[in-house]
C-alpha cells in the first residue's frame, strides 16, 4: 500500500484512474448493451488501434514521447499485452451479462486475491489488520449489494444462463488478477515510462485482437453487417460508431492512467482504487441503463 497526501503524485494517478476507469466503464456498457454490439475482439482492437494513433500524433506534436521500438522490449511486454487483451475482454462479455452493479461487487472481491497474490509472489507490503478490515467491509457490501441484485431478478441479461454469465465474470477477476500482477513486475523489468506502457500495451494487442475476431467473431459481423446495411438503421448506425469512437478515446486515457497509477503505486494500491469506482458506476447504472434501483443495492 502507498501513503497518499497532498503532494504525492499518487494522488493525481489515482484520481485520473478513477475517472477513466468510470468513463470507460460506461461506454463500454452503452456499445455493448444498448446497441446489441457482440463484436467484443472487435471493438477492444479498434480501442487499441485508436490509442496507437492518438499517441503517435502527440508524438508528432511534440506533445509527449516515448521511447523507439525494440523487439527486445516486445518479446519481454507481449505476455503483458496478451493478458491485457484476455482481462479486457472477459470483462466486456461479464458486461453484457451482468449488470453494472453485480460487476463491480466482483471485481471488488478481486483486490484480496491480488493483495494476497502480491505479498506471496512478489514480496509486497503485508496484509495489515487496517487492510483486513477495509476487506471485510467491500465483502460486506458486495453481499448486500449482491443480494439486492439476485432479488430484483436482474442479475443477468440476454439469453445466457447464470451459468456463462458468472463465468465470464470469474474469468475476468482471474484475468484482472494477472494483469495487475504481471504489469508490475514487468513496469520493474523493462523500466518503462506511462507513454511507453500505452504504446507497447496497445500496439502489441492490435493483431492478436483482429486475428480472434476475424477467427471466432464471423457469423456475428454478418449479422451486424446486414442489421446496419438498412438503410432505416442509418441513425442508429451513427450511434454506435460515435460509442465506438468515445469508447477509444476513453480507452487512451484508462490505458495512460493504468500505466501511471501502477508505476507510483502498487498493485493492491491500484486494485484498491477500483472500490471507489463502485457507487459512481452502479449509479450510472441505474440511471442511463436499466440495472434495478433497490435499497440494498445503493446501501451495498
Amino acid at each position: 500500500m502507498v501513503v497518499i497526501t497532498a503532494g504525492n503524485p499518487a494522488l493525481a494517478a489515482i484520481s485520473s484512474y478513477c475517472l477513466s476507469s468510470i468513463l470507460m466503464t460506461v461506454t463500454n456498457k452503452l456499445v455493448l448493451s444498448s446497441y446489441d454490439f457482440k463484436l467484443n475482439f472487435l471493438l477492444l482492437a479498434v480501442q487499441s488501434a485508436v490509442c496507437v494513433v492518438m499517441l503517435e500524433a502527440f508524438s508528432a506534436l511534440g506533445l509527449v514521447s516515448r521511447r523507439k521500438f525494440r523487439q527486445e522490449d516486445a518479446r519481454k511486454w507481449f505476455i503483458v499485452s496478451l493478458s491485457l487483451a484476455a482481462m479486457i475482454y472477459t470483462g466486456s462479455k461479464a458486461l453484457q451479462h451482468l449488470s453494472i452493479p453485480l460487476f463491480t461487487i466482483f471485481k471488488n472481491l478481486t483486490i484480496i486475491i491480488i493483495a494476497y497474490s502480491e505479498r506471496t509472489f512478489m514480496r509486497g507490503s503485508p496484509v495489515t489488520s487496517l487492510m483486513m478490515v477495509a476487506f471485510g467491509m467491500m465483502l460486506t457490501s458486495s453481499l448486500v449489494a449482491g443480494w439486492a441484485d439476485i432479488a430484483s431478478g436482474k442479475t443477468t441479461k440476454g439469453s445466457a444462463g447464470p451459468i456463462v454469465s458468472y463465468g465470464w465474470m470469474l474469468m475476468n477477476c482471474a484475468t484482472s488478477s494477472g494483469f495487475a500482477l504481471l504489469m508490475r513486475s514487468k513496469i520493474k523489468e523493462v523500466g518503462f515510462k506511462e507513454f511507453d506502457t500505452v504504446f507497447y500495451n496497445n500496439f502489441l494487442s492490435v493483431p492478436i485482437l483482429v486475428v480472434a475476431s476475424i477467427v471466432m467473431e464471423g457469423p456475428e459481423a454478418h449479422r451486424v453487417y446486414t442489421k446496419y446495411s438498412d438503410p432505416l438503421a442509418s441513425s442508429e448506425l451513427h450511434g454506435l460508431l460515435w460509442g465506438i469512437l468515445l469508447s477509444g478515446v476513453s480507452s487512451f486515457g484508462i490505458s495512460y492512467s493504468t500505466a501511471w497509477c501502477m508505476r507510483v503505486t502498487s498493485s493492491t494500491t491500484y486494485s484498491m482504487v477500483g472500490a471507489l469506482n463502485k457507487l459512481p458506476i452502479a449509479v450510472a447504472g441505474m440511471l442511463f441503463f436499466d440495472d434495478a434501483i433497490t435499497f440494498g443495492g445503493v446501501l451495498g
